[in-house]
This record gives structure tokens, sequence and C-alpha cells, in this order.
């Protein structure tokens, strides 16, 4: 079975910020995280649009 979500980008270590798309739509997700608190919402361009990448399946 495929995973839904991969991770494309990650930066940080205790303040973390990841990019996650989702495989099936092609949206991205940006996630932050500082301690024990996070937090997930679709990552948007300049004119508040959702990033959707396109989508390679092999």
């Amino acid at each position: 079975m495929e995973k839904r979500f991969e991770r494309v980008y990650k930066q940080g270590a205790i303040d973390v910020i990841e990019i996650w798309v989702d495989t099936e739509t092609g949206v991205n997700y940006i996630f932050h995280q500082s301690g024990y608190a996070g937090g997930l919402t679709p990552l948007l361009d300049r004119e508040g649009k959702v990033v959707v990448s396109p989508i390679t399946k092999s």
C-alpha cells in the first residue's frame, strides 16, 4: 500500500516546519511544530490559492 502523504521539505529540529503533499490530490500542506504544540494547514500562494503539485504516479 502506497503512503497517502509524502514529506517534501523539513526545516528545524525543535521549531519544525514541514511541507507535506497529498499524493492523490497534489494539495500541499504546511506543518509547524514548536515544542509540544503543532498545527497543519493547506499551503497558500501569494494570491491566497491552495498550492497544488503535479501528481506523478509510477
